[in-house]
């Protein structure tokens, strides 16, 4: 693990143990001590907090931990962490055909009605990191364009009048392929993270489907302890 990502854990370790009086950090210099490691580190590890959410940095006072933090779950990835003036989206193809059975079943669809399929990739810093491969239904979605690929789908499905309710997400190991290695500049069999997304409007339609293939990625989840949850798996 790197060093930055190592004081990103440990400091989160510490937030949550609720070690920092008055939820107020130690200044730059003495975490810098404290972990061996340069202020530059230390700055960069405090810009991804600051960036999550964690933590907000008062210019002349310091860098406290938000309220009520603790009782909140948290999830970020090393995508999500990113703002997104740093990440942007380059579409590869896209694709209308009629729906398969698997897909009529995703987006609960009648025969013969027709799916957008698109390939683009993620660029954060100038770097592909990620390959996304998604699926949208056309009835819900007929002017879906390269622009709306390369900008947010999030956006677009909102300025339609969809209100967007949740993901339903799941990872899996896997291994890049020849012509994913081909896009990500990396080797045939490099080690990656497959991340499936379902992703659903308020009234329970799914509105998109997507596999990414992403290397580099490192996923943290906070949440916590629920006494019943944990009692009822144990019956």
């Amino acid at each position: 693990m790197k060093k930055k990502e190592f004081i990103i854990q440990d400091l989160l370790s510490k937030i949550y143990q609720k070690q920092f009086p008055n939820g107020k950090l130690p200044d730059q210099r003495a975490l810098a001590e404290a972990y061996h490691v340069s202020r530059y580190t230390i700055q960069e590890a405090i810009k991804n907090l600051n960036e999550i959410g964690i933590i907000k940095v008062v210019q002349g006072s310091g860098m406290y931990v938000y309220e009520n933090l603790q009782n909140n779950p948290l999830i970020f990835n090393s995508l999500t962490r990113t703002p997104y003036e740093r990440i942007s989206s380059k579409m590869i193809s896209i694709t209308k055909e009629k729906s398969t059975p698997e897909e009529e079943q995703i987006f609960q669809l009648g025969n013969s009605e027709e799916i957008w399929t698109f390939q683009r990739v993620r660029v954060v810093d100038y770097k592909i990191e990620q390959i996304e491969v998604s699926k949208m239904p056309v009835s819900l979605f007929s002017n879906l364009n390269q622009v709306h690929i390369e900008h947010s789908i999030q956006e677009y499905v909102q300025s339609l009048g969809y209100n967007i309710s949740h993901y339903i997400t799941s990872y899996s190991p896997t291994a890049v392929t020849k012509t994913q290695a081909e896009l990500l500049l990396c080797k045939k069999g490099t080690p990656a993270m497959k991340i499936t997304n379902r992703c659903l409007l308020d009234d329970g339609r799914v509105y998109e489907y997507s596999e990414l293939t992403a290397i580099d990625y490192t996923c943290t989840y906070i949440t916590p302890f629920d006494k019943d949850t944990h009692k009822s798996r144990q019956s």
